[in-house]
C-alpha cells in the first residue's frame, strides 16, 4: 500500500510541476485547483519539501530539478525579506535548504538555513521568555502570544545549534518548549493553540485559540503540531520529558478519533452531517507517532503502540482520503481545513497535509524522516 501511495503521490507532482511553473501551492479553494503565490505564504517550503521526498525516491531528475529551483526561490526571499512577521520560518526553509543540506551537502544551502534561523531568532522576546508568534515587535495584541505551531519551527534552531556550536539557539528553543509545555498543555493531555502572556513582564493571562472551535476546545490541527513538535524536539535534547509530552498528545489524538480514523477540524466541535474534517491534522499526528516510536526501544511496550496508530492514520488517509485514481487532482489528500472556523479552504487540499502525507508514507517505505533534523552520513 505506502508503495502504491508513493506512486501516486509522484504522478501528481509531476503534473503539478507542469502546472504550477516557477510558482507556489498554498490551498484550494472549493475546486481541485491550488492556489498559487511567489513565494509570499508561511506554507512555500511544503512544496519545496515534497519536491525532495520525490527527488529521494525517484531516478527522475525532473523532482530535483524543480527542487532546486525553489531553493534558489528562498535565497531570493531572503534577501528581499519578503514578509517574516510571523515565525513559521522554520517551515520554509527546513523543508527546502536544509533539505538540499541533507541530501547534497551543498555549502550555500547550509548558509542559507543558518541565515533561516538567524532570522527566527530575531522574534525571540528576552522580557516574556517567548518566541513571538505573529506581528512586528511591540504589537499591542501579539506582543506576548505563543502558538503551538511553533513546535515545528524549533528544529531549526536546534540544528544550528548542532552546525555551529552557538548555545543561543539552543537557549532560544529549548526556553521557547518548556514554556510551550507548561502553558499549551492541559491536564488532560489536550492542548491550547495559542497563549497569550504580558509582553513585559511575561505573566501568564490566558489560553485561546485562533482556528479552533473555541478557546477551551482542542483544534486537532494544533494537537498534531504538538505531538510531532514535541516528539522532535525531544529527539535533539535527549529529554525525557518532552517525549512523554509528545506521548501524552498522541494518546489523546488517538483516543479521540472517528471510527474511520481521520479527524474532526476540533476535537469538540459537535459532529453532525456536514462536520468538516482536516485530513492535515491526521497526517501531521501521522509522523509525529510515527517519531515517538522511533526514539523507543523495541522492547518498549509502547513503542507498538505509537506504531500502529501511526500506520493506522496513514492507511486511513490512503485509503478514503487520498485523490488515488482522479487524473484531475492537484492535492493528495481530500477534505483538509485550512481554517474552518473562519470558512477558510474549509474542506480543500492543503499543501501542509500532502507534505505530511507523503513524509509519513516515505518513513514508512523507505525509512525516511523528512528534513526536521540531521541524519547520519554513511
Amino acid at each position: 500500500m505506502w508503495q502504491q501511495a508513493i506512486e501516486d503521490a509522484l504522478r501528481v507532482t509531476k503534473r503539478n510541476i507542469t502546472r504550477f511553473g516557477d510558482r507556489f501551492p498554498h490551498v484550494s479553494t472549493g475546486d481541485e485547483h491550488y492556489t498559487l503565490n511567489d513565494n509570499t505564504e508561511w506554507t512555500a517550503g511544503f512544496w519545496s519539501g515534497i519536491l525532495w521526498l520525490c527527488s529521494e525516491y525517484s531516478e527522475d531528475p525532473v523532482y530535483r530539478e524543480q527542487a532546486l529551483s525553489t531553493v534558489r526561490s528562498f535565497r531570493r526571499r531572503m534577501d528581499q525579506k519578503i514578509i517574516f512577521d510571523h515565525h513559521d520560518i522554520g517551515f520554509m526553509y527546513s523543508l527546502s535548504s536544509k533539505a538540499q543540506w541533507i541530501i547534497e551537502r551543498d555549502e550555500g544551502a547550509r548558509q542559507l538555513t543558518l541565515e533561516a534561523a538567524d532570522m527566527l531568532m530575531k522574534r525571540w522576546r528576552e522580557g516574556p521568555g517567548l518566541i513571538q508568534a505573529w506581528g512586528r515587535e511591540g504589537d499591542a495584541v501579539n506582543g506576548g502570544r505563543i502558538i503551538i505551531d511553533c513546535l515545528l519551527n524549533l528544529p531549526l534552531l536546534l540544528w544550528a545549534h548542532e552546525q555551529t556550536g552557538n548555545d543561543a539557539y539552543r537557549r532560544v528553543a529549548e526556553l521557547h518548549a518548556l514554556k510551550s509545555r507548561r502553558f499549551l498543555v492541559r491536564g488532560d493531555d489536550s492542548s491550547y493553540h495559542t497563549f497569550y502572556f504580558d509582553p513585559m513582564t511575561g505573566d501568564a493571562i490566558r489560553g485561546g485559540t485562533h482556528q479552533g472551535y473555541r478557546d477551551g476546545s482542542t483544534w486537532t490541527r494544533g494537537q498534531a503540531w504538538g505531538i510531532y513538535g514535541f516528539a522532535l524536539i525531544s529527539r535533539y535534547l535527549k529529554s525525557p520529558e518532552m517525549l512523554e509530552t509528545a506521548k501524552r498528545l498522541g494518546r489523546y489524538f488517538v483516543a479521540h478519533l472517528p471510527e474511520d480514523g481521520v479527524a474532526y477540524w476540533d476535537f469538540d466541535v459537535p459532529v453532525e452531517p456536514g462536520t468538516k474534517r482536516d485530513s492535515s491534522a491526521s497526517a501531521i499526528a501521522a509522523c509525529g507517532l510515527l517519531e515517538i516510536a522511533a526514539q523507543l526501544e523495541t522492547d518498549d511496550p509502547e513503542r507498538l503502540f505509537f506504531q500502529e496508530a501511526g500506520e493506522a492514520a496513514v492507511r486511513a488517509l490512503a485509503e478514503h482520503y487520498s485523490t488515488h485514481g482522479n487524473e484531475q487532482a492537484e492535492g493528495l489528500l481530500e477534505h483538509g481545513a485550512y481554517s474552518a472556523r473562519s470558512g477558510d479552504s474549509p474542506d480543500d487540499y492543503t499543501i501542509w497535509g500532502d507534505y505530511y502525507y507523503l513524509e509519513a508514507l516515505m518513513r514508512l517505505e523507505r525509512g525516511i524522516p523528512g528534513y526536521w533534523y540531521e541524519r547520519p552520513v554513511l
